[in-house]
């Protein structure tokens, strides 16, 4: 017998679904979590004590990335979640980095203390990305890295993150974050990241909380009269300008967590002492479709990070 109701139920169901790959406010990061093909790494190697520091390593099976003595290039990637502990790790960003691993491609998916961890925030969060980074030197020889073709990239608070480490050699001596001899990087590609923090306090306050970065860089004890000065001058890529690096910044048109323009003020630094930064926006994508490689935003912040690594 004919439904007219359960009819147009189904379509709106079927249009909705069709619209998650066109309409970024439509997608979340669940539905990247719940999808039942979601890759795994080969690997699960901790590079601390905690169980939070740990990185997933993506091997690739055939590479013609190869160089002669058999090495492959390698992702340094930081997954995002506003910093904090209660969101999803490194599961989220999987597809992506099983893309990379099929195209040839090694990854390094690192885990790090979060707000809400003991020992996450200032200066936990960093010194855990910064020591998942440089355990890449110990991997490689193991796994055949090619550690001069090393491209960092995260999503969101990693794409922050992304920035930073490629950064590192660029932060001041008294810093409890300087490190001797930073893991160099050639290239970052920052995946809707929030590269100007005393910026994204207020533009990313509505989806990661009002006082969630003034917590990460310990802003209260800390202090800052400007976005260059206290708590920004080693925790902002912003306030670390230039660190010369190839720089790619890729946006969803229709994101609505981490608009585009958190790269206006960051770009125009840039521009001011003279560090090319590429912006790309997506037409149309929102967060998420943005480490979904199924969808048209996703294969394109795949393929963009593959060019980085020639």
């Amino acid at each position: 017998m004919f439904n007219l109701r359960r009819v147009c139920t189904a379509l709106l169901v079927i249009l909705a679904l069709a619209a998650v790959g066109a309409f970024g406010q439509l997608m979340t990061y669940r539905h990247v979590l719940v999808r039942p093909d979601r890759p795994q790494p080969d690997l699960k190697i901790a590079y601390g004590a905690d169980a939070n520091q740990f990185g997933e390593l993506w091997l690739p099976k055939v590479s013609r990335h190869k160089t002669k003595q058999g090495e492959v290039p390698v992702v340094l990637m930081i997954h995002g979640g506003c910093w904090l502990a209660e969101l999803p790790g490194p599961e989220l960003l999987a597809f992506q980095a099983g893309a990379l691993r099929d195209a040839g491609i090694a990854v390094w998916s690192i885990s790090y203390r979060r707000l809400g961890n003991p020992g996450g925030g200032y200066p936990g969060t960093f010194l855990d990305v910064a020591a998942g980074a440089d355990k890449l030197r110990e991997l490689a020889g193991k796994y055949s890295l090619d550690l001069t073709r090393v491209v960092a990239t995260g999503h969101s608070a990693g794409g922050h993150l992304a920035l930073w480490a490629a950064a590192r050699s660029r932060i001041d001596a008294g810093s409890p974050l300087k490190s001797e001899n930073p893991l160099a990087v050639t290239a970052v590609v920052g995946v809707a990241p929030i590269p100007d923090l005393a910026y994204g306090a207020n533009a990313v306050a509505h989806a990661c909380g009002a006082t969630t970065i003034a917590r990460l860089v310990d802003l209260k004890a800390r202090g800052a009269a400007s976005a260059t000065d206290g708590a920004w001058r080693d925790t902002s890529p912003f306030a670390l300008l230039p660190f010369n690096d190839r720089q790619t910044l890729i946006y969803g048109s229709s994101d609505t967590l981490v608009p585009p323009d958190n790269a206006d003020t960051y770009k125009a630094r840039a521009a001011n002492v003279g560090e090319p930064v590429a912006v790309v926006n997506l037409k149309g994508a929102g967060h998420f479709e943005l480490i979904s490689p199924w969808t048209p935003a996703g294969r394109a912040v795949v393929e963009r990070i593959i060019k980085e690594v020639n």
